[in-house]
């Protein structure tokens, strides 16, 4: 293993030092990237496009496959079929300071910052006839929703993380920044997305940022923060949009050419750059290593017409050694191998709205969005009568609609259920550890409590 792991920041420089993890062993290599000298990076209409698309694709690196991980496997839908430790740790809910795929998703998480902000700071001093305001705004406006969405899955995974707001050029520029609060970082998030859904387009884009993913991300924030009217509010705006519709079947999400009219924002893959996610959840037989395991209590949900309905497309089956084998189907193009990331799904704000609205005692109006969802997926109407029975059927439904998605565990966490429908009842592993490496290199850093 390599010994020497760079400063938190410094690994985060435009260029710089970037980590990965192979199926086969946990080892941590550096992999130099090419970059451009400061004074040459970010200076016109071209170099400034080429730099938010270098955005999107450190986004990108770690939604691949960490962040879903980090999402689903802790849950109750999925387990790690393997001996891998750092895949076990997380499945386990016994994470350590040294896993490898914290370690990893972390560094991501900081390239894709430092990235987006050096967008904002040198596009503004660009003067490009071929870089009109227009377009000018637009790429500001997607650094900043970038940045946003970054410090959101930092915040839900880590709690108060230090907040980079400029470019970091040296290991110098980041030392002694000490953690923000989870609060102050959610301010960041919010500030973000006021500054992105003034600047972006009001298109229908779904593979680059426009206004209504920063409405929908702003839904999920304030959904987070428990900010029950602006969830409700923010949800609604992206809902009444006419560029965004529930699609059926369910499996219309996932089906190529992909960016369905329910796809707020997703990732796009393609066969050379590929999305190699399918290939930790098809059997062997089918030429995957079947990593992840749907749990048998998530097939059972899933096939059962009563509450899985269509969503049982999720799920498909095989035939080894004369057993029936069931597997995730959500990643399914193993010969194309252009599965997107999703990351925000109309789906998810009518889930979003009907929560702010029990939480508001709106019943009503609550049932009718979660209705809506099973209706997509042809299961009957919830007849929940309480507020506290359609928030489980609310928590319920979401469990089986973002089956295979980034969103069960922190789902559970940010509701206080982690300990009662898990077991995790040590609330100190309901964050992620800080990576040993960085607090090692930077002092001022600690560690979350409990590692």
């Amino acid at each position: 293993m390599k010994s020497t792991i760079h400063h938190l920041f410094f690994a985060a420089l435009l260029g710089a030092t970037t980590l990965s993890i192979t199926a086969c062993n946990d080892l941590l290599e550096p992999t130099p990237v090419q970059q451009l000298a400061d004074d040459k990076a970010i200076t016109d209409a071209g170099s400034a496009r080429s730099a938010t698309i270098g955005v999107y694709d450190r986004v990108q690196a770690y939604y691949q496959l960490n962040w879903p991980v980090l999402g689903f496997l802790p849950g109750d839908n999925v387990r790690f079929n393997g001996t891998l430790n750092q895949f076990l740790q997380i499945d386990q809910n016994q994470l350590s300071a040294d896993n490898v795929l914290i370690t990893e998703a972390w560094t991501q998480m900081y390239q894709a910052v430092n990235g987006a902000n050096n967008v904002l700071a040198a596009l503004p001093a660009i003067n490009d006839p071929l870089l009109p305001a227009a377009e000018k705004n637009q790429l500001l406006g997607e650094a900043y929703f970038l940045r946003a969405l970054v410090y959101f899955d930092l915040g839900r995974g880590w709690g108060g993380v230090p907040l980079v707001l400029t470019p970091t050029r040296s290991k110098e520029n980041g030392a002694g920044l000490r953690r923000s609060t989870l609060a102050q970082t959610y301010d960041q998030v919010l500030a973000d997305l006021t500054q992105a859904e003034t600047l972006l387009p009001e298109t229908a884009t779904r593979n680059r940022a426009v206004k209504a993913a920063a409405r929908a991300l702003r839904a999920r924030l304030h959904l987070y923060r428990q900010q029950w009217s602006e969830a409700e509010a923010y949800a609604t705006q992206v809902i009444g949009s006419s560029n965004y519709r529930l699609v059926t079947p369910y499996r219309a999400i996932s089906t190529a050419p992909f960016l369905s009219q329910e796809s707020v924002f997703e990732l796009t893959f393609s066969n050379s750059d590929a999305n190699s996610m399918w290939n930790n959840w098809f059997p062997s037989a089918l030429g995957g290593q079947f990593n992840f395991q749907p749990l048998p209590a998530a097939i059972t949900l899933l096939n059962d017409p009563a509450v899985g309905g269509s969503r049982s497309a999720l799920l498909a089956s095989t035939t080894i050694n004369g057993s029936s084998v069931t597997y995730g189907n959500l990643y399914s193009r193993s010969a194309q191998r252009d599965d997107p990331s999703y990351v925000l799904r109309l789906a998810e704000q009518y889930l979003i709205r009907a929560e702010a609205r029990a939480k508001q005692n709106k019943l009503t109006d609550a049932l009718s969005d979660l209705n809506a969802v099973r209706a997509r997926a042809g299961v009957e109407p919830s007849k929940a009568a309480t507020a506290e029975a359609l928030l489980l059927a609310i928590e319920n439904e979401r469990r089986v609609e973002f089956a295979f998605e980034a969103d069960r565990w922190f789902d559970l966490v940010r509701t206080g259920r982690a300990a009662t429908v898990l077991g995790v009842t040590d609330q100190r592993r309901w964050l992620f550890p800080i990576p040993f490496n960085d607090l090692v290199a930077d002092p001022s850093l600690e560690q979350n409590p409990g590692y």
